[in-house]
């Protein structure tokens, strides 16, 4: 068989063609056929395939996230009901505004049972935060360094918080004078919420 077989090949006449031509021409043929189902079917749903699982691999990687905060709920709701707790006892060391007076009165006192000598006692006005208020007091007492050390142990033994800020000690300018401590003693109270 030569190339000039080739220019006599014509669609009239197929069946006289040689077998290996047919052949040819039939694998192209199907070839052709493959390729546009492929093209036009099968295509399209290998690119669906792949979103699905791309969309699987998320769905697992959330399904993981998930399923570990699950094995932990009891753990969380535990820790939940502790803070809860916790909260409402913190809550209850804040004053309402009806026992602020009795603690300015209770900071005094704890001054005062500690040996010290009150030179200033002062409350400034109150500091609204989120749900809470700051109420300061500036104090200057005067005093050796164990009655100041008893002064803050006995605050912070008080049923109510109170804290202490800014402290500044100095000796008086006297010969031989006592310790001064100024401070700001800070507690809180509670504010209710607008109704």
């Amino acid at each position: 068989m030569d190339l000039s077989d080739f220019n006599d090949l014509t669609f009239d006449n197929i069946g006289e063609w040689p077998v290996v031509i047919k052949l040819l021409t039939v694998l192209a043929l199907c070839g052709a056929i493959a390729g546009a189902g492929y093209y036009y079917f099968v295509k399209e749903e290998y690119l669906a395939l792949e979103k699905v699982e791309k969309t699987e691999l998320d769905l697992r990687a959330e399904l993981e996230r998930k399923q570990a905060k699950a094995v932990n709920l009891e753990a969380y709701r535990e820790q939940l009901k502790e803070m809860q707790e916790s909260f409402g006892a913190m809550l209850r060391q804040l004053p309402d505004k009806t026992e602020v007076a009795a603690l300015l009165v209770d900071v005094s006192q704890t001054g005062l049972a500690a040996g010290l000598e009150f030179e200033l006692f002062q409350p400034m006005p109150e500091i609204k935060q989120d749900f809470y208020a700051e109420l300061p007091i500036k104090i200057r007492v005067v005093g050796d360094y164990h009655e100041f050390g008893e002064f803050v142990s006995g605050l912070a033994a008080l049923p109510r918080i109170v804290t202490v800020h800014d402290v500044k000690i100095t000796r008086q300018k006297k010969e031989g004078g006592k310790l001064v401590m100024e401070a700001t003693a800070k507690t809180y109270r509670y504010l209710e919420e607008a109704g």
